[in-house]
Formats: C-alpha cells, structure tokens, sequence
C-alpha cells in the first residue's frame, strides 16, 4: 500500500522505531539513519530481533554533527517523502536538521517529531519512559492494583506502541493523503503523553462531561462487576471474562451453574457475592477444560495465554501472525509477521539485517555522490 513512499527513520528504539517499523510492513522503503561507530562510547543496538530485525529496511551512517554528513542528509531528505526523529525537542534544529531546514530542500515532506511530552509544554524537556507516560496519561491509576494496592505494571509498552508508535503512522498517514490531494508537506508533533490521553478518551470524557471519578472497578470494563474480570481455575491458570452483554452473562451463569444472579449483573450490592460463587465454579475445572467449553458457546470467555502459548495458538497459526525468518550465519527463528490489516501477509520469510552491514554506498550514490566522495566520507568519520 505504500509503494513508492521513502522514509528518513533517525531513531534506532522507541515509539519512531515502532512507527518506521510499520511503515515497512505496509512497503514503504524505510532507511534508518544512525550515526557512524565510534572508537569510545556506546551506541544503543537493539537485539538482533527487535523491531522484528528492521525486515526489509535499509541502513545509513552518517555524522550529523559535521557539515559533510548534514550536507548528505539534506541531500537525502530532498529526495524523500517523511523523515521521523525521536531527539529531544531542540535538538534537530541545534544540528541545522529541523523541519525548516528540511522543508527548504523539499517542501512537500512529511516531518514527524516523537517525543514523550512534545515539543511544546512545561515537560517538553523532561526524560521518560513509557511507564512515566502512562502514569501521566491516566492509564495507570484506572488500572487494576497490585499487592501493595500500587497501580499494577502494564505487561506491554502501551504507551510507546499505540501512544507513540501507532499514533505517528495514522498521522503520517493522514499527512500523506493530505498532500496527495494538496501538495502541501506537514508538521507532525508526536507526544507519547498525548496519544495516551487519546487512548484514555471513555474515561476523560466521562470525567469531564460529569464529574464522576475513573478508577479501577469504577464501571464495567475496570472490573466493577463480576462478568468483567479474571478468574484462577484448578490448575492455576486463569481465565479472562468479558460478559458484557446481558445474553452473553446469562449464558455464562447457566454454565456455571449460577442462575441465581441471572437479574443481578449490574447490582452493586451483591457483586461480591457472584464474584465468589464464580470462583468456586471456575475453580472446579482446568483453564482449557472451561475454554473449550465456554469459547464457543457465547459467553465471552477466553484463556490468558502466556506468550508461548500465544505463539504455539492454532487460530493465529491459522492467520498466518508468525513467519520464519533467518539471519547471518544459517540462524532461522520465527517472529511477529505482516500482521496489521492490509499488509501483505504472503511475502517470502524475512531475512534480519546484520547491524554492522550498511547501504551507505548505493544510497549516497543515488542521491548523486560519486564513488571518490562517498570513499573520502569514510576516510573522515563522516560515514560508515
């Protein structure tokens, strides 16, 4: 779907990393840009696997501090459709690589800055991680607690993947079209802290339009009633059920043999009551032995899969979500594939990029360096 898009990626972890990784898989030619390698100090190198391996993309080093290596980039970036960084904000125009400079040698590109609080603001210069900007964000004083009545850790970086990540693609997205149908290039200020908000919108509105104070059991889907919530089952695994709709709660009622509260679902005076009686059913059977008989017959239940259970899982198997991949040096493994709607999930098993391998040569050449200029390049440090 995004054939013939280029994509300028600074960032090597993070929200732009996400992002850049699912331009990819949506068949943007993404080049990740980083800086050459130094003789002392240390580089951030993801794991061969993160980021799925950059599958598919190709790699650049260059100094931007030095004129040379700016000079490259612009040249690069006039020839380019979106370029996303992740510095700090500031830092991209203290290099003479901001949006304005960009925009001088193209001005139909497409900018993305991801930060964790934005470029503007009391906090744009505060460090975080995604824990601080789900904390901020609200989400995790709505979720559920942990022993010590704390808000509990999420299990995924929530924040830096749809706050940050997912929200820079549907920006970029909707900037791409507006400058199919305009020509007009864009600005986009990606804050994590933002997007997380934007995640949390049921709640907020809620809040504001009445008054009433979220929280964990506060309504239905932070768990204030019994058909909304986990249950440990005799072999201590457990169980997530999510029987909103008064059928589905009735069905699942009859099967636990709980008819009793059939006209109870949303009466908070005996919720812990039914709470109760849910857990003596539930703890009667093993986990898969109430999946198999519960999944299908409209209850609204399912198992809480460890990831490799997840991974060994015949409906995902059946929808092609994994595919294998392999690497420098015969290594073959498996990883999350073409998995978002639209991607092209029929593609030949990725191969993972060696991290010390470059395109630097064919890519500078593109963008017009002769052979002599892009070999005193690497004599200077200024590209590897």
């Amino acid at each position: 779907m995004l054939q013939g898009v280029t994509v300028l990626d600074l960032a090597s972890v993070g929200p732009a990393a996400r992002t850049s990784r699912w331009l990819a898989d949506y068949g943007a030619r993404v080049v990740k840009v980083g800086p050459p390698p130094k003789q002392s100090g240390v580089q951030i190198v993801p794991p061969f696997y993160a980021y799925s391996g950059h599958r598919g993309m190709q790699r650049v080093q260059l100094d931007l501090k030095s004129d040379a290596g700016r000079d490259a980039f612009l040249r690069l970036a006039a020839r380019a459709d979106v370029v996303i960084e992740s510095f700090r904000p500031g830092v991209m125009d203290r290099l003479g690589l901001g949006y304005a400079a960009v925009r001088d040698v193209n001005t139909q590109i497409v900018y993305c800055s991801t930060s964790g609080y934005g470029q503007t603001g009391p906090r744009s210069q505060w460090a975080g991680h995604d824990l601080n900007y789900l904390a901020v964000g609200g989400y995790l004083d709505c979720s559920g607690r942990s022993g010590d009545d704390g808000p509990a850790l999420p299990g995924a970086t929530i924040g830096d993947a749809a706050g940050g990540g997912m929200h820079a693609v549907i920006a970029i997205l909707a900037a791409l079209v507006q400058r199919a149908a305009k020509g007009e290039g864009a600005y986009l200020d990606v804050s994590v802290a933002d997007g997380v908000v934007a995640l949390m919108s049921l709640y907020v509105d809620e809040y504001l339009a009445t008054g009433e104070v979220p929280g964990p059991r506060h309504n239905i889907l932070t768990g204030r009633y019994a058909c909304y919530d986990v249950y440990r089952c005799s072999d201590d695994r457990w169980i997530a059920v999510g029987a909103i709709e008064p059928q589905f709660y009735a069905n699942l009622c009859r099967a636990l043999d709980c008819e009793q509260w059939l006209d109870c679902q949303t009466d908070d005076a005996v919720q812990d009551e039914i709470r109760a009686e849910f857990r003596t059913a539930f703890a009667r059977q093993t986990r898969d032995e109430w999946v198999a008989q519960l999944g299908p017959a409209d209850t609204c239940v399912s198992e809480v899969a460890s990831v490799p259970e997840l991974v060994r899982d015949a409906h995902l198997r059946a929808r092609n979500v994994f595919v294998e991949a392999s690497a420098p040096g015969e290594m073959r493994f498996e990883q999350v594939g073409w998995v978002l709607a639209g991607m092209n999930r029929s593609q030949p098993g990725p191969v993972v990029r060696d991290a010390t391998v470059t395109d630097t040569d064919s890519i500078l050449g593109e963008v017009g360096y002769s052979a002599a200029e892009i070999a005193a390049l690497r004599e200077q440090g200024v590209a590897a």
